[in-house]
């Protein structure tokens, strides 16, 4: 039996089924979700678990290195801006026009979790990422630009 972490068997598949560049969302209540094979499903009630509550343990478990908000998220609801900010240590959140988050992400999602969480613009988009430091230690590799901050980044 796992002992701390994410313990939803479905969740847990499928941070480990994530490839590079892939799409995960962690939605809110309302997060539009169009295939069902897209779907896990952890709402039970209203804010129960929320959507920074499941966020933080997804971020604890899996290598991503884009996070993509809302503009709307940062004009309109700042808090939960400042708690995405806060949990992703391993680069910068960036935003979009929601109407463009939704419709550049949603389709091509490959996980969408739904969460108990009634934020107004919360949904959070994590693009899987590659454990670049381990990557690139090997002797004679040369870091490219694009890749230099995402390399020096150290675990806590």
């Amino acid at each position: 039996m796992k002992a701390k972490g994410i313990l939803n068997k479905a969740l847990m598949s499928a941070i480990t089924d994530m490839g590079h560049e892939q799409i995960m969302i962690i939605g809110d209540v309302g997060v539009p979700i169009v295939r069902p094979e897209q779907r896990i499903d952890l709402a039970i009630a209203e804010d129960l678990p929320t959507l920074e509550q499941v966020l933080r343990l997804v971020m604890d478990e899996m290598i991503y290195e884009r996070v993509i908000v809302a503009d709307e998220q940062k004009m309109y609801n700042p808090k939960h801006f400042a708690a995405v900010e806060a949990l992703s240590k391993r680069c910068k959140v960036e935003t979009m026009p929601h109407a463009d988050l939704f419709s550049e992400y949603i389709g091509k999602a490959k996980y969408i979790v739904r969460t108990g969480g009634f934020e107004p613009w919360g949904n959070v988009i994590l693009q899987a990422g590659i454990d670049a430091p381990k990557w690139f230690q090997k002797e004679g590799c040369i870091v490219p630009g694009y890749y230099e901050e995402r390399a020096n980044y150290k675990e806590d």
